[in-house]
């Protein structure tokens, strides 16, 4: 017999799977004898008291033959060599276009994605080159390349989502081509920026054994249109400088959040957009054990280090409403590192990411203000485009003051709420570095008002937060897209253009990994439903 219970144990017992045959002998009513088999298929921690528990679902077979087979059923997929002769053209190879041209695969819908930038390993020497000399390339950087903006920024897989089917899906797509199999059971699913570029390669390598195409330093730099429909787009081969036109039947538009330059040729094309609302602000990074030290209730380093035994690098969440306004932790990174995220020389964009492990001895959080159409108005004739050119200035205005290099200007954290300079900055992960400024004369005032006030209150409700020791780098900007590409509710193409389909990220219809992913998913269904 087999039955799904939750159980609750103590942290510190969990490690050992003959605690949780225990409390599952108890939950059940039987004797621990007739359990044959535990299978946890769901775990999450429980931290709000010092006595800190895991939360399980749990698989428990009993009364079986030992013989029994307990052997998880093996994830497979089969994408099949395109047998249509419709195509779909892809813009974007992060998790949108890539998950959407696997979908297409599985339907024998042949897939030709255009990605401006490079392939995951040709991505690091663009990355090593921000970090150490400063220089952005604007087509391959932390946001432009295979598999998108999470691939180096930590492969976060938590989604909000409340559609789990879709949710297990992709996360087993991931486990299929190679992710640890442990994603499927964690809460807070996480693979690690040192793991997921592998990953990344695995699923290009079956979109190319399928016959998809994938074309890197590609990049659409025009398109034509007619009668409500793109008739053909425009490439630019980044390595030879050669333009090719390709006519179009259907096409995807997962161009991530920071494809400005497609906003503006969208615009130019008298394509409808939306601005919408996002959000803006700064990375918060502090000691990794002050962290653990907080979130796991404990009163002196013996304690820290006994849970740390048997506890990951502790995260944190908060949000606050700030005279209306949410101020919020966005993408926090246990033992994590901030990276510079800049798609453009001249402006400083920060975010963070962690090692499979998390075990770097820093903590960052994005913390973010709420930004809205009202606050951008100064940029109204850009029309759609205004909270873009607001995101664009603030990141601009973070460049100047740290000095025109991809060094981001810095304060300690109890400097910026006193609204005094720091005089002696504390170490920093961020490897291009940091030059101490005051970020109240970075930021929008409204901005840098709403965070000191955030962080006031925090630190009345996390004890020690508020820590000499900690941080903040400016900015963190690209949370989401400050431009929605508008499309029909159940039909998926653009309100005006029938046979362009926006998706995920770049057009506002997601946020992460998972939830980008789903919707190229979803797309690529709906796609195969009209072709076949």
């Amino acid at each position: 017999m087999k039955s799904t219970i939750n159980i609750v144990i103590p942290a510190s017992q969990g490690k050992e799977i003959e605690n949780v045959k225990k409390e599952c002998s108890r939950s059940l009513s039987i004797a621990v004898e007739r359990i044959a088999h535990v299978q946890i298929i769901k775990r999450s921690i429980d931290a709000r008291s010092r006595i800190i528990k895991l939360n399980l679902t749990c698989d428990v077979y009993f009364d079986v033959a030992d013989s029994f087979n307990f052997e998880q059923e093996k994830i497979n997929r089969k994408y099949h060599v395109a047998s249509h002769k419709a195509t779909v053209h892809i813009v974007g190879a992060g998790p949108a276009g890539l998950f959407a041209a696997l979908k297409l695969l599985e339907h024998g819908i042949k897939p030709i994605i255009f990605e401006r930038g490079k392939n995951v390993q040709e991505r690091r020497r663009d990355l090593a080159a921000i970090n150490k000399e400063h220089l952005v390339n604007p087509n391959s950087n932390y946001c432009f390349g295979e598999g998108g903006a999470g691939t180096y920024s930590d492969g976060k897989l938590y989604t909000r989502s409340t559609k789990r089917g879709d949710v297990e899906e992709v996360l087993k797509t991931l486990v299929y081509h190679g992710a640890d199999e442990n994603i499927l059971v964690e809460a807070h699913p996480h693979i690690g920026t040192n793991k997921l570029p592998k990953v990344i390669e695995q699923i290009r390598h079956s979109i190319l054994q399928a016959g998809g195409e994938i074309h890197f330093n590609t990049k659409l730099v025009d398109l034509h249109k007619t009668d409500h429909k793109i008739t053909s787009v425009i490439t630019e081969n980044l390595i030879d400088q050669q333009k090719t036109e390709h006519p179009i039947s259907e096409i995807i538009f997962a161009t991530g959040h920071s494809a400005r330059d497609i906003y503006t040729l969208l615009q130019n094309k008298n394509i409808k957009l939306e601005a919408k609302p996002f959000a803006l602000g700064v990375r918060v990074e502090h000691p990794q054990l002050l962290i653990d030290e907080i979130q796991y209730h404990c009163s002196n380093e013996k304690e820290r280090n006994e849970k740390r035994e048997y506890l990951p690098a502790a995260p944190y969440s908060w949000v606050q409403q700030i005279n209306g306004r949410g101020v919020y932790s966005f993408c926090m990174c246990p033992g994590g590192i901030i990276a510079p995220c800049a798609t453009s020389q001249n402006e400083i964009v920060t975010n963070g990411w962690s090692p499979s492990k998390r075990n770097n001895p820093y903590s960052n959080s994005g913390i973010v203000v709420s930004i809205n159409e009202e606050d951008y108005k100064p940029f109204a004739e850009h029309k759609a485009l205004a909270g873009m050119h607001f995101q664009a200035a603030v990141e601009h205005e973070a460049w100047i003051a740290g000095g025109k290099t991809q060094v981001a200007p810095a304060q300690r954290l109890i400097d910026f709420v006193q609204n005094k300079t720091t005089s002696e900055l504390p170490v920093c992960s961020y490897l291009p570095g940091v030059v101490s400024s005051n970020i109240h004369e970075v930021l929008p005032k409204f901005v840098a008002k709403a965070l000191q006030d955030a962080f006031i209150m925090q630190g009345k409700k996390m004890h020690g937060y508020m820590s000499s020791e900690a941080i903040i780098v400016a900015t963190e900007s690209r949370t989401s897209t400050p431009v929605r590409i508008p499309r029909h509710a159940t039909l998926l193409h653009h309100v005006e253009m029938m046979n362009m389909f926006p998706c995920a990220e770049g057009a506002g219809y997601a946020g992460g990994i998972v939830s980008a992913a789903i919707d190229g998913e979803r797309i690529a269904n709906l796609l195969a439903e009209k072709i076949i």
